[in-house]
């Protein structure tokens, strides 16, 4: 059966693949569009295997919140140009929606769900974006966030560089809780804090910070007794720099987090306690790999 030009553009638009995979599709299933369709699957399978080793470091962090949930989905790609991809773009949004409706308990879970009007799941059509875009792409980190009463907020920056997810329980006003929620998470965004307080510091983290600073202070010969008290009054210094809580107020640096909760809470007239945080840094802890535009549209076209 001769391949016509309109049934390329069919196959191309139902599919989303290249113009010259849906003619070899088509010629080789006779011009049987559903084989063709399948046969498209199949290929994407095997480029997503053969795609999978690459580093794929660039891509999209998307933060979504509703009422008293909000979620985190980190989905990377191999560069920034494929990153703006439409397509791309359009997985991230849906995926991460879907994540919100969904709140899997885990990643496994999360790549299990069914992708809504394609049959097939998160991870199927992940493979599927990969043979259409032409790049490895991973989803690769997903966080929610809960609370009972109160709202989640969500903030992103620099159009998904960063998201970040605070969670707020109050009887307040979900409005006014949510410019609030905004603020903190913004401090998030631009301070990294590593633990919500004191209580939730790494044990592990806690013992090396106290052998560090009880070194620095014997090698300034100070003996044993004053060496502990010094180490305490340090550990103070530490709390303030990763503990959310502690750190100063990015937007009023001569209180802490706590402190301008504290106070938006009386303006609220109702008790506002800091649940919980989430935060995402694109590529974070991935080697990248050094390319400059020109390559990258070098790679797209090739």
């Amino acid at each position: 059966m001769a391949v016509t030009a309109e049934m390329v553009k069919n196959l191309r638009e139902k599919t989303g693949a290249g113009m010259m995979d849906c003619k070899k599709a088509l010629s080789e299933t006779n011009g049987d569009m559903e084989a063709a369709t399948d046969w498209l699957r199949k290929k994407g399978l095997s480029s997503a295997a053969k795609k999978s080793s690459r580093v794929a470091a660039e891509g999209k962090v998307m933060a979504r919140a509703v009422g008293g949930k909000g979620v985190l989905v980190e989905v990377n790609s191999e560069t920034d140009f494929s990153a703006k991809n439409e397509k791309f773009v359009g997985f991230v949004e849906q995926v991460s929606q879907l994540a919100l409706d969904k709140l899997p308990d885990s990643m496994d879970a999360f790549k299990a769900l069914d992708f809504p009007g394609t049959g097939r799941s998160v991870s199927g059509e992940l493979e599927q974006l990969i043979a259409t875009i032409g790049e490895n792409l991973v989803l690769r980190r997903y966080a929610s966030l809960q609370v009972g009463q109160g709202v989640v907020a969500s903030y992103i920056h620099m159009g998904g560089k960063i998201g970040v997810l605070v969670g707020l329980e109050s009887a307040a006003s979900a409005d006014a809780l949510l410019e609030l929620g905004k603020k903190v998470a913004m401090h998030v965004a631009a301070s990294a804090p590593s633990y919500l307080d004191r209580s939730s510091v790494d044990t592990s983290a806690l013992d090396r910070e106290r052998s560090i600073l009880a070194d620095q202070a014997r090698a300034s010969g100070k003996p044993e007794n004053i060496i502990e008290k010094m180490v305490e009054g340090r550990l103070n210094k530490f709390y303030s720099e990763v503990c959310l809580l502690e750190q100063p107020f990015v937007m009023d640096q001569e209180v802490s987090v706590e402190k301008a909760v504290k106070a938006a809470a009386k303006d609220l007239g109702s008790d506002v306690k800091v649940t919980g945080f989430a935060r995402f840094v694109l590529g974070e802890g991935v080697e990248k790999v050094e390319k400059n535009f020109a390559e990258e549209v070098a790679q797209q076209l090739g």
